[in-house]
């Protein structure tokens, strides 16, 4: 790190549980955000600025007016470029010292070796084949999976290492089979909901790099924004399940 580096993350540096030895680390990481909408608009704004080395943003959607809502990252000049150029703009202007590499075709077929070149995946998609495609890859690669989501005035968050003999993935909680997609679309969501999750997700994944304090790998937070609620249940891994059985 030079000087600059040691002035911009001083107050993380300053803190025991990371000194210099903890930024390098983030420094030297590479996250994998899939979606950069409600959820993964706070989360990468905040792991810009705390400064994870390369931040690889996959997203195939443009910028529409109803995302400006609550998708921060964004703005309105922005509409109709790619999200993943929105937010490469927007996160080099707070951050221009970190590698941003921008996805639009993350598919099935390219997964794979994109998991592999994280350090860590966080899921901010809205539907279920995705995440179950997600959650299969880093169960594969034995990477770690910050998965959330967000609806109306609530929202969850879980940390996912299926690959750990103890540990569920994403399908243990979430069987394939009798799941019907709700998303924000179709129900509506209070943007600083989205806000809430996504800046836990980016706390989540920071804590999974830094081995720091209580994560939450085989558990879920369940957030009720209405009357302020945060429930933690615990995840067992389910024997039957196709993924990570």
């Amino acid at each position: 790190m030079n000087d600059e580096d040691l002035l911009r993350y001083s107050r993380q540096i300053m803190l025991p549980e990371i000194d210099i030895e903890g930024q390098k680390t983030l420094l030297d990481t590479t996250i994998l955000l899939i979606g950069i909408g409600g959820l993964g608009s706070p989360s990468a704004l905040y792991l810009a600025a705390a400064g994870i080395g390369h931040l690889i943003l996959a997203d195939f959607d443009q910028v529409e007016l109803s995302n400006l809502q609550r998708q921060i990252i964004h703005s309105t000049d922005d509409i109709g470029k790619d999200k993943v150029t929105s937010a490469k703009e927007t996160l080099l202007t707070i951050n221009p010292n970190i590698k941003i590499t921008t996805l639009t075709n993350l598919s099935e077929d390219n997964i794979d070796e994109w998991v592999q070149k994280a350090n860590i995946v966080l899921d901010g998609t809205d539907n279920f084949d995705t995440r179950f495609k997600i959650n299969q890859s880093c169960v594969i690669n034995k990477t770690p999976l910050v998965s959330a989501a967000v609806i109306r005035f609530e929202g969850q968050l879980s940390v996912f290492k299926g690959y750990e003999k103890n540990q569920p993935c994403y399908q243990c909680l979430y069987p394939a089979t009798n799941n019907s997609d709700e998303n924000c679309v179709d129900n509506g969501i209070l943007a600083p909901v989205a806000g809430m999750l996504g800046t836990m997700q980016a706390l989540q994944a920071l804590k999974v790099i830094l081995n720091l304090g209580e994560q939450l790998t085989g558990k879920l937070m369940i957030v009720n924004a209405l009357d302020m609620t945060f429930r933690t249940l615990t995840l067992n891994k389910d024997s039957n399940c196709p993924i990570c059985k």
